[in-house]
């Protein structure tokens, strides 16, 4: 999935848990860090990383919706 007008950097590490598929922050220079768990297979981490770049395109990062909103908890 690309992002038109985003810039966002994509890393592979391990988590501690296998629970947590990958995390996205937002960089100061307007840019986004995606974390994806190392541990996960192959599928799980395309899952996790469509999940995280869909935040980034839903602007998730600039609003005051609850995160259970966001999250779909």
């Amino acid at each position: 999935m690309l992002i038109e007008g985003s810039d966002y950097h994509v890393r592979e590490i391990p988590f501690p848990s296998y629970r947590v598929g990958g995390m996205v922050m937002p960089n100061d220079d307007g840019s986004f860090s995606v974390y994806i768990n190392a541990n996960l297979s192959q599928e799980r981490k395309k899952e996790a990383l469509d999940h995280e770049l869909e935040h980034i395109e839903d602007d998730d990062f600039y609003t005051e919706k609850p995160i259970e909103e966001i999250e779909n908890i």
